[in-house]
């Protein structure tokens, strides 16, 4: 019997597949076998998500535990998707679409559909679209078993391969991620958190479950991807319209049905890596000077204040929640980039940095930051979300829209001076004895403001603390002829282990000159 690849590259195919209602575009799919027409639109999939958010969770069954099991680490890297096969390798659409095989850490499975003129055809799981090893468990797995996840590679007449080179992906749960400007993946987002850090709780990690893609017009530099969410406490509906520029930019719109409540409900939430960085020196846990994804949390707030926050690797996990009101936006960022403050081949100065820019009144919540201990890079340790302040109830409806930045910095930076490093050691003088419970803090500034102070005027550090006293403040120009390079020191005496809440910021007179430095010092004892 001619198998179908062979039958879809002759004339006779193209004439009975357009017979069936195949648009020329819809014939690009070569090699990939598609199911039956269905109606398809955002309004319908929301109201599917409603629907289903009324009934009892059902998880999606995971065809063949048992061989998935098998397909481990190892044997997950061994296979590959065929190229050739992409959707849209040969248009319209100048981004093909490769996909993920289900394994042992992604046993769920995803259904994948093409959009068309308002109907969605569903691409049918087949072991013959990838490359593996002929001894490979996968091989084993039954035809429709469903895929594990996708992405878009470069564009098909771009300057990069786009058979190697790929700037989004969705993999695991509803999470996903994107390349930014310096072409390098970093931290994760997901498209919904629930319960994170909840005592007496576990998380819970709803799935995408269905994705559609929406066949775009050729030449179209953006893509538009629908998800349907479904999880024990909350069903939903996504909407992702992407954009391949010098950064990538999502707009995603989203309605979220609550099936139980939830304690903690996490909107756009981002998830990143942070180990250690130049701010405390442990010795000897690696011989890298840095390891993170992202080096703290910027936030723009309704009032207009931007804030840095510095990221820490906690003795315990550590909640923080930050009250606002509409705010302008937040992110994680990756502000060093400095290849010699890292010194590893993985490109950690490369991490993009990820700003959740709010479309439309949020109205008020909490931007709510998650510290978990760590002690390796292996381990994504940091979460941070929108949270409403109204709780998450079983029957409730909300509906949010955002813009994400996938960047090498924020897209809207404060015109005052940033934050561009947080230092910390024993108080006290040098060349003396140390005292006891005394911590010394060094913080650098960098900006226009500062470029622009008269000669021998320096600007005042602003400085509150939770608890414990200031002293031996000291600000002064960083001597390495850097214009608006300047730093403030001082220590801070404390007893006792609870966290310790600072904030300063740089003023000459009532002049603001600097964002404000947040820090959550955990004293040892």
């Amino acid at each position: 019997m001619i198998n179908r690849r062979q039958f879809l590259q002759t004339a006779t195919a193209t004439a009975a597949l357009a017979a069936q209602g195949f648009s020329a575009s819809a014939l690009a799919q070569q090699g990939l076998k598609m199911g039956a027409p269905s109606p398809f639109s955002f309004d319908a999939l929301k109201k599917r998500a409603q629907d289903m958010a009324r009934l009892p969770y059902a998880a999606p069954p995971s065809p063949s535990p048992e061989v998935l099991y098998q397909i481990d680490y190892d044997a997950h890297g061994k296979i590959r998707f065929k190229t050739d096969l992409a959707l849209w390798a040969n248009g319209p659409s100048e981004f093909p679409v490769t996909f993920f095989h289900l394994g042992r850490f992604f046993q769920k499975p995803v259904r994948m559909n093409v959009v068309e003129n308002g109907q969605a055809r569903e691409i049918v799981y087949d072991n013959a679209y990838f490359e593996m090893p002929a001894d490979s468990p996968a091989r084993k797995l039954p035809d429709n078993s469903g895929f594990a996840g996708f992405r878009f590679q470069e564009a098909r007449t771009g300057k990069l391969d786009w058979k190697k080179n790929d700037w989004v992906a969705f993999l695991g749960a509803s999470y996903f991620r994107a390349i930014g400007e310096l072409y390098q993946y970093g931290l994760s987002a997901r498209g919904i958190a629930v319960d994170v850090a909840v005592f007496g709780k576990n998380e819970e990690f709803p799935d995408f479950t269905h994705i559609y893609f929406e066949t775009p017009k050729p030449g179209s530099d953006t893509v538009t991807v629908y998800a349907l969410l479904d999880g024990p406490s909350v069903a939903g509906a996504y909407r992702f319209v992407m954009q391949r520029a010098a950064a990538v930019i999502m707009d995603i719109d989203c309605a979220v049905y609550m099936r139980q409540d939830v304690s903690r409900l996490g909107l756009a939430p981002l998830t990143s890596m942070y180990w250690y960085s130049e701010k405390a020196k442990a010795t000897a846990i690696d011989w890298r000077p840095e390891i993170h994804d992202s080096d703290g949390l910027a936030m723009w707030t309704g009032a207009g204040e931007h804030i840095w926050r510095p990221l820490n690797n906690p003795p315990r996990i550590i909640t923080s929640a930050f009250s606002d009101e509409n705010p302008k936006g937040f992110g994680l960022l990756q502000r060093d980039r400095n290849f010699d403050h890292y010194l590893d081949g993985v490109y950690y100065d490369r991490r993009p940095s990820l700003w959740i820019e709010p479309q439309g009144a949020w109205g008020r919540g909490t931007i709510q930051l998650v510290e978990i201990p760590t002690d390796d890079e292996i381990h994504d340790n940091i979460v941070v979300m929108w949270v409403p302040a109204e709780p998450a109830r079983a029957g409730q409806a909300m509906e949010l829209r955002y813009r994400m930045h996938w960047a090498a910095d924020e897209p809207y930076p404060t015109p005052l001076a940033r934050v561009i490093a947080t230092r910390f050691g024993n108080g006290g003088q040098a060349g003396t004895v140390r005292p006891k419970g005394v911590r010394k803090f060094m913080v650098e500034f960098i900006g226009q403001p500062l470029t622009k102070l008269p000669s021998g005027v320096i600007p005042k550090p602003v400085l509150t603390a939770s608890r414990g006293e200031f002293s031996n403040v000291l600000t002064e120009a960083v001597p390495n002829n850097v214009p608006g390079h300047w730093r403030t020191q001082f220590d801070l005496t404390v007893t006792g282990t609870e966290p310790v809440e600072m904030r300063c910021y740089l003023r000459n007179g009532n002049e603001v000159l600097s964002e404000t430095w947040l820090y959550q010092y955990h004293p040892i004892a």
